[in-house]
């Protein structure tokens, strides 16, 4: 619900001029504007929440805005089995503010080691709800992941068919040989349409799309059986932010941003009202040291601002209409759980976001640091 809030003058409009008037007809200066958006609580379907310090620092950020998040479990060691995921439920739950309801809807890290008995654990655990798949080297603590998805993953691929169990991909091929802008695509052409050729029952989540191939590919597939994530970073930068002033390993992340032309797909599928686009920061914390070194790690951190600029592209593409969708109802939906009850209002004021978040070990750098945006959820 869009409720626009303005001074009890009457407004009078000649063209594109608005003139304002008290009661007794004297012209004012005007004033402003204040919309304010009620929508369903959100979800983040993808999200990096760390362990030890960064865990305790990031977390109340990702608490104050979405009611549920799909963790990723890309630690070390990684979480490959559900007593671990149990286990790294349970530090996030006593690291959350009192008072809290936010609910980590945990996932495992598919391994070429990963048994058919495990997924069938995870199913019958109640808090793991996905199979997170990353091909070997492809990002962040990734090492320990799949080399042999057609092979020795099959047995466990098959048995989360049964179980309906999600698949999240994370959609890049590793081959250094393959340009780094072409992976998503590569991978595509490669894995995941052969993939969901061989298991089609197999219900697939396509993490952080980048491209307008992904795009194509997800709305060529049957509506609740393959979707995709959406990342802040996606929608409003294209790959010209890397080094615009300088390099700006803030900007950087894997999947890394692509072309304007992919940039305008993504936006045009998410403010569509497509059902099969949905919320998934991919927010993904790093002490700003080991940003800014000769070795940057891959990762936006996204969690304090994102669902204000989620609001950003859904403005400015005049689908405010649409943000609840996105935000609130896709992914349950894709998920088979229900949506939440509760609602979080946005107002559109000027703020300014800040240069660093300071913890003691150190700082984290928030995207869009030090810029100003529009929209706010209010707390």
């Amino acid at each position: 619900m869009i409720k626009t809030l303005v001074s009890p003058c009457s407004v009078y409009g000649f063209g594109s001029q608005k003139l304002k008037f008290d009661r007794s007809c004297k012209r004012v200066k005007p004033r402003a504007v204040r919309m304010e958006l009620t929508i369903t609580q959100p979800d983040d379907w993808h999200l990096h929440l760390r362990d030890s310090d960064l865990l305790q620092a990031v977390v109340p950020h990702s608490a104050s805005t979405f009611k549920r998040a799909i963790v990723m479990p890309n630690l070390k060691p990684p979480v490959t089995t559900t007593a671990a995921a149990i286990t790294y439920r349970e530090s996030i739950m006593k690291a959350l503010p009192s008072g809290t309801s936010f609910d980590p809807l945990m996932t495992l890290y598919l391994t070429d080691k990963t048994q058919p008995d495990e997924i069938r654990l995870a199913r019958e655990s109640g808090v793991v709800y996905a199979v997170k798949l990353y091909p070997a080297g492809a990002t962040t603590n990734s090492q320990d992941g799949v080399t042999d998805l057609f092979g020795k993953c099959l047995p466990a691929l098959e048995e989360m068919v049964r179980q309906n169990m999600p698949l999240l991909v994370h959609g890049e091929v590793t081959d250094p040989s393959i340009d780094v802008f072409d992976r998503e695509k590569i991978f595509i052409d490669t894995v995941l349409q052969p993939l969901i050729q061989r298991l089609p029952q197999l219900k697939v989540v396509m993490e952080h799309i980048t491209t307008m191939d992904a795009v194509n590919f997800v709305e060529s597939c049957k509506e609740g059986s393959v979707g995709a994530t959406v990342t802040p970073q996606h929608l409003l930068l294209n790959r010209n932010a890397l080094f615009q002033g300088g390099l700006q390993p803030h900007n950087y992340c894997l999947p890394v941003l692509k072309r304007e032309m992919h940039r305008e797909a993504i936006v045009k599928a998410v403010t569509s009202g497509s059902k099969k686009f949905f919320l998934g920061t991919d927010s993904a914390p790093h002490e700003r040291s080991r940003k800014e070194s000769s070795c940057g790690c891959a990762g936006i951190y996204s969690a304090p601002v994102a669902l204000s600029l989620y609001a950003k592209v859904f403005d400015e593409a005049g689908a405010l209409d649409k943000l609840e969708a996105f935000t609130s109802f896709n992914g349950p939906d894709f998920y088979g759980l229900p949506r939440n009850s509760s609602k979080i209002t946005l107002k559109k004021y000027p703020w300014k976001v800040p240069d660093v978040f300071s913890f003691s070990f150190g700082e984290i750098v928030p995207m869009f640091a030090g810029e100003t945006l529009q929209w706010q959820p209010l707390n």
